[in-house]
Formats: C-alpha cells, sequence, structure tokens
C-alpha cells in the first residue's frame, strides 16, 4: 500500500494553511524524507495545485496529487494545461484527482453553472480531458471530442504544450453515489471514497459498483485504484486522543446532516440518526448535533488509536481494500517524525 500526506501541514479536521513558499518546500522535502509516497492537496480554501508545483521542485521522488480538484468551475482545457504542465514539471508525478461537489457550491461559491445531472457531464469532462492530453502528446495527429456538454475541435501549434516524457497522466474521481462509483471503473485510473465512507461502505456497497462499471467498459477491476483517506482520531496520549475524537465527532455530525451522504449511514442503519442531525443542522443546533454521535458511531466511521497502535488499526480494516492511504491526522511533522516514519513502514507493509 502506498502512504501519502497533507503537503500543508494540517488535516481535513483543521481548513488547511498557507506556511509559505518554504514551508510548503520543506514541509514536501520532510514528507519525503519519511518515507512516505506522496502528497495530497485539497480545494478548501487555496488553490489545490500551486503548493504541488512547489512540492515538484523540492522533491524527487514523492507522487503528487490534488485531492481533490472541482471540475466544473475549470473549462477542460484549463484544467488539462495546469495538469499538463505539473505532470511535466514534475517528471510525471503528478496525479489528477477530479470531483464535482455539489450544485449550491458550484452556483454559489464559484460563481459556476451547473447543469443536472453529474455524473454524465463528468464522463464528457473526463473524455474531453483525456482528448486534450492525446492532441498534446501527439500534435500531428489530433485527437478530437464532440458531447453534449464539452467540445475540443481546435488547437493550433502555438497554443500546443507538445509532448510530455511521462504522458500517461493518472485520473482519480472523488465517489460517495453508486453512479459516480461506476463511472470511475469505466473511465478513471482510481477512485477516491469520501473521508466519511467507512469501510464496509467501500467494501460491500462502493467496490462492487465499480466493479460493474469495470467490467461493462472492458477494463479489469484489479487495475483501478484506490485512495482511501480514513477519519482517524489519534494523538499521543489518551487525552490527546479524546481531544481529536471531538473534532472527528463534529465532523461526522456534519456529514450525516448532509442529505448527499445519508446512503452511507442508512447502511450502517443509521438512517434516523442522519435525518435527525439533518433537522438540528436546519435549526443551527450544532452542540446538540454532536452529543448524538456516540462513541460507536464514531468507531463505526473513523479509527480511533494511540499513536503507537495507530498503524496497526488502520492495517487492520483497510488492508486489501486500499492501494493508497492518505492519513489524515493532526501531526507536526518535526515533533512526530518518529510516529510518522513509523506509520508509514507499517502501512507500506500492509
Amino acid at each position: 500500500m502506498r502512504v501519502e500526506l497533507s503537503l500543508l501541514g494540517h488535516s481535513f479536521q483543521d481548513r488547511p494553511v498557507w506556511p509559505g513558499f518554504e514551508g510548503i518546500a520543506a514541509n514536501a522535502r520532510a514528507i519525503e524524507a519519511l518515507g512516505f509516497d506522496g502528497v495530497l492537496v485539497p480545494e478548501a480554501g487555496h488553490d489545490p495545485f500551486l503548493p504541488l508545483l512547489i512540492a515538484a521542485q523540492a522533491t524527487s521522488r514523492l507522487r503528487l496529487r490534488t485531492g481533490v480538484a472541482i471540475a466544473f468551475p475549470r473549462s477542460p482545457g484549463a484544467m488539462a494545461q495546469t495538469a499538463w504542465d505539473l505532470a511535466r514539471f514534475s517528471n510525471g508525478r503528478f496525479e489528477l484527482g477530479l470531483g464535482t461537489q455539489v450544485k449550491a457550491h458550484n452556483e454559489r461559491r464559484y460563481g459556476a453553472p451547473w447543469s443536472d445531472p453529474p455524473v454524465p457531464r463528468l464522463r464528457e469532462y473526463i473524455q474531453c480531458l483525456r482528448a486534450i492530453f492525446a492532441t498534446y502528446q501527439n500534435p500531428a495527429a489530433p485527437t478530437w471530442f464532440r458531447g453534449e456538454h464539452y467540445r475540443f475541435d481546435l488547437m493550433s501549434p502555438f497554443f500546443n504544450p507538445g509532448p510530455n516524457e511521462a504522458p500517461d497522466l493518472p485520473i482519480y474521481v472523488a465517489v460517495v453515489n453508486d453512479a459516480m462509483a461506476r463511472l470511475a471503473g469505466e473511465l478513471a485510473d482510481g477512485y477516491y471514497p469520501h473521508p466519511m465512507c467507512s469501510a464496509g461502505y467501500v467494501r460491500e456497497v462502493m467496490r462492487p459498483q465499480v466493479e460493474e462499471g469495470a467490467r461493462k467498459a472492458g477494463r479489469d477491476p484489479g487495475t483501478i485504484g484506490v485512495l482511501g483517506s480514513p477519519m482517524i482520531a489519534s494523538g499521543a496520549d489518551a487525552a490527546e486522543v479524546a481531544k481529536n475524537a471531538s473534532l472527528v465527532k463534529q465532523r461526522l455530525g456534519f456529514y450525516a446532516s448532509t442529505p448527499a451522504y445519508r446512503p452511507v449511514f442508512e447502511h450502517h442503519g443509521l438512517g434516523d440518526l442522519a435525518a435527525q442531525l439533518h433537522r438540528l443542522s436546519k435549526e443551527g443546533k450544532w452542540r446538540e448535533m454532536v452529543a448524538l454521535v456516540s462513541d460507536e458511531v464514531l468507531a463505526t466511521f473513523a479509527t480511533v488509536a494511540p499513536y503507537d497502535q495507530l498503524g496497526a488499526a488502520l492495517a487492520e480494516r483497510w488492508s486489501g481494500l486500499l492501494t493508497t492511504m492518505h492519513l489524515d491526522l493532526v501531526a507536526e511533522l518535526d515533533r512526530h517524525a518518529e510516529v510518522l516514519r513509523s506509520l508509514a513502514a507499517v502501512l507500506h507493509a500492509a
């Protein structure tokens, strides 16, 4: 199993912060030295591509991934240019993670149009991206694409960046529902279950849908990567574990209150809890929401363990399911260097 860390030094439990150019480069070098395989940057408060450009220059081995970049606010052409350049500057180490987000965020946060449903649109988006990549790689024989949502049939030599030495640019798709899982199996190089997806949900619901999509497209499901970012409540001692467990409960309460994530909770017999949390979110009763997330619910979705037991606990839950694990935990690279090095070693062997 490959293992990744967040490049910006914070987990999804906190909004990632910008540590400055030197800080990002130092983080990337430290993560590489600790034995990790890659770094991930979400689109959460900052552009997901710019930190990876800095990391590309600072390292020689790390895989560099967006986790994820939101597709629809960017045209396929704009996304393709950025991804192709990052692949070139990193000597083929860049992997493009794409997500659709939801209608409200596209329209109201990004100011981007939303045309339902998202799955057919993302299918064309990926097909159009691949056509653009093929045209970059072989300008003399361009590959055009025309669909209902996207069109690519113009590329003059002046605007073509030209071929890359490593032209195979993996595309991962963020997945929650069945239709998106089948699309990942049909077209993507890998899929990225939403962090609130439990191991049981990925194994029993999501993976069969990915495999169905792959088989219908004539693909081998075993070639499709799985990037997981399990929810984690950990720390150096019991007090720190308890503090971080409370943070994860807040996060679970928020996810459970979101209708798009309801199927995951229903799979575990927690549909009534999700409905109750949704009602409380509408009333702004956030503290009451956290109180409803029991330790048992927490243990269903999150791995709760001190640092010295965390690697084994994660391996037991996720081994055989994931090809890459992103460690979503609060850990300072200098203070917790030995903990992180040990985690990487344990998970590599899983």
